[in-house]
């Protein structure tokens, strides 16, 4: 399977060097999408054997990624891996999700934060249960850690899909195209990666009032222009989140290792 990987980018100076060198151990080639940040984030990247897309303004996370996801495709991805560029995700992780790909070609697999979750916020664990709860039900399946970025996408639906990426759905994006897949056939499935909290010392750029209000209104749109899908509803209370055992311990490359 070609893959490539895309992480967007915006203020990582302290980590997206690390994070796109240790993906390039996996992967070639890795996308960066310097978001029009205020650092030294794309100077911290150019040394390495990357493709560097630079916004020159900031345009949000849904623009970055789908710039990152077309440039991919243009190379002849057969599937796009995306993770974050603050070092919440690992990228010693890759090898599990392509692994599920292998499984499962025509699913999203999502990378879902299920080791070590205990140890995550109390706020941030309620918000992700609420958001896993409103979108499955919106997809009509159960879907763990809806929130996670850290997914593989195959190229076929990313070719089909039209997802708003302006800069209002930055956050949204991510959300929405989990239920867009669903309606052209594409489920998604998990594998289970490890809860990494507070790896970044920059500020998150997630606004937890507004960026939760604008998925809940996307979700609830969504369910109202279906007239509130029953039987996404029934099915996700009768089923359990498809959940990839790929018998796949973490790449050895894992410096922590």
């Amino acid at each position: 399977m070609r893959a490539a990987v895309v992480i967007p980018a915006c203020n990582e100076a302290a980590t997206i060097a690390d994070i796109a060198r240790r993906a390039q151990a996996f992967i070639t080639p890795v996308i960066v999408v310097d978001d029009g940040s205020g650092d030294d984030t794309a100077a911290r990247v150019r040394g390495l054997a990357v493709i560097l897309l630079r916004n020159g303004v900031n345009q949000g996370k849904a623009a970055s990624l789908w710039r990152g996801m077309q440039c991919a495709l243009a190379a002849g991805a057969e599937a796009v891996i995306t993770l974050d560029g603050d070092g919440q995700h690992c990228p010693e992780d890759i090898p599990r999700l392509l692994a599920a790909a292998t499984l499962h070609p025509h699913r999203i697999v999502i990378g879902a934060r299920l080791r070590g979750r205990a140890n995550a916020p109390w706020p941030r664990r309620l918000a992700n249960r609420f958001a896993d709860f409103w979108i499955s039900w919106a997809a009509g399946h159960r879907i763990f850690d809806s929130q996670s970025g850290f997914r593989l996408y195959p190229a076929a639906l990313l070719e089909r899909v039209d997802i708003a990426h302006d800069r209002a759905h930055g956050f949204v994006f991510e959300s929405e195209i989990l239920i867009g897949a669903a309606r052209h056939g594409f489920l998604s499935t998990q594998v289970s990666i490890d809860s990494i909290y507070g790896a970044s010392s920059r500020a998150s750029h997630y606004r937890a009032v507004a960026d939760t209000w604008r998925i809940t209104r996307m979700v609830a749109w969504k369910l109202m222009r279906r007239g509130l899908y029953p039987q996404g509803l029934i099915r996700i209370l009768r089923t359990q989140a498809p959940l990839v055992d790929v018998q796949s311990p973490r790449a050895s490359a894992d410096p922590r290792h």
